[in-house]
């Protein structure tokens, strides 16, 4: 997966968002922080869409498979 994450500099340090994933944002006190942190919270988002989604269809005859999406 290829994200794009937008980094913005203020007086605390660097606020950090990805455009692509709503609710993946941090902050960090350096760059690098603030990176190591997004990394972080993508999971989290990740993670807490693949909990809701399995809940939403639990019991019912669903088809889940892996797919690659190539998108510009």
């Amino acid at each position: 997966m290829e994200f794009t994450a937008v980094f913005e500099k203020v007086p605390e340090g660097y606020i950090a968002f990805v455009e692509e994933l709503p609710g993946a944002n941090t902050q960090g006190e350096t760059l690098e922080e603030a990176r190591e942190n997004l990394l972080e919270a993508i999971q989290l988002v990740l993670e807490a869409n693949r909990a809701l989604a399995e809940e939403s269809i639990r019991g019912r005859d669903v088809l889940k498979e892996r797919f690659i999406a190539a998108v510009s």
